[in-house]
């Protein structure tokens, strides 16, 4: 079996580092243009540590790139009706651009039923059906964020989908169902696999763009990837360990991404910038 160089890292941290900047400056733009900067509103339900610092990192970041944020806090007895009518009450406020909830929500809410209350020209987590429906048909509309983040670590790094056999180890409605919908709308061969799957060792072994996101640390094997791979890992466990055993794939891949500093901060990049796509079409700039 051939073998490749060692995988070059793709740093997520600068790619997301220039999203910003670029972000940054057409915040302030409209800024500019209209005397109010962008807001991004984000709803936090119950005190789950992880959740608290995420949330208060995507807003630290938001004042950074000239993006106003509005929080609410949502105590965690919190009803769906309640979320529901939060959300609503957001979607229809013209001060607020872009409505981010964060998940998980608490096993006692509709979860989906939540999303859904977010109006679609401010859904730009791209956590709705409505999103999923646009990135599916190659319509106008916003992408998850984690697979749009993907999506822009692939061209950073001139990596052309088209005609790759690409396999995504995940199904969540947020990450690996639209990374496989992106990849398929870039012409590539798209298998979908989780943890579920069987013979998954030989499905990986034909990636040429790998996407793990089954959310189980070191899952996939080193010695299962093909040499001169793409490996995007968009796991994150306990430890600062992603789903790939990230040292022996890293000796087969041609390029990987680390965990972290990968595609954690293309996440809140691609959020940020959507945020602003977003106020450019409400305010038709």
């Amino acid at each position: 079996m051939p073998t490749v160089p060692a995988a070059r890292l793709m740093d997520g941290t600068a790619l997301a580092r220039r999203t910003v900047e670029e972000t940054a400056a057409r915040a302030a733009e409209i800024t500019r243009r209209t005397g109010t900067a962008p807001c991004l509103a984000t709803v936090l339900v119950g005190e789950d540590p992880a959740s608290v610092t995420y949330v208060r990192m995507k807003r630290a970041r938001c004042e950074k790139a000239g993006i106003r944020s509005r929080h609410m806090e949502l105590p965690a007895a919190t009803s769906t009706e309640e979320l529901v009518a939060t959300l609503t009450g957001l979607s229809q406020d013209s001060e607020v651009n872009g409505i981010l909830l964060q998940h998980p929500v608490g096993p006692h809410i509709d979860e989906r039923a939540a999303f859904e209350a977010i109006a679609p020209e401010k859904d730009v987590d791209g956590v709705t059906m409505t999103s999923f429906a646009a990135m599916s048909f190659g319509l106008p509309g916003f992408e998850s964020c984690t697979p749009g983040g993907i999506m822009r670590l692939l061209d950073a790094y001139d990596v052309n989908p088209s005609g790759k056999r690409a396999v995504v180890v995940g199904r969540s409605a947020i990450l690996g169902k639209p990374a496989g919908m992106l990849l398929l709308a870039r012409d590539a061969t798209v298998t979908y696999c989780h943890s579920r799957t069987t013979g998954l060792s030989e499905i990986v072994a034909e990636a040429d763009i790998l996407v793990a996101a089954v959310g189980r640390p070191r899952f996939i094997r080193g010695e299962d990837i093909k040499p001169g791979a793409v490996v995007i890992d968009a796991g994150y466990n306990p430890g600062n360990v992603g789903d790939v055993d990230f040292d022996t794939a890293a000796e087969r891949a041609s390029l990987i991404t680390p965990v972290p500093g990968g595609v954690g901060p293309m996440t809140i990049a691609v959020l940020l910038a959507q945020t602003v796509d977003a106020a450019e079409r409400q305010l038709g700039l």
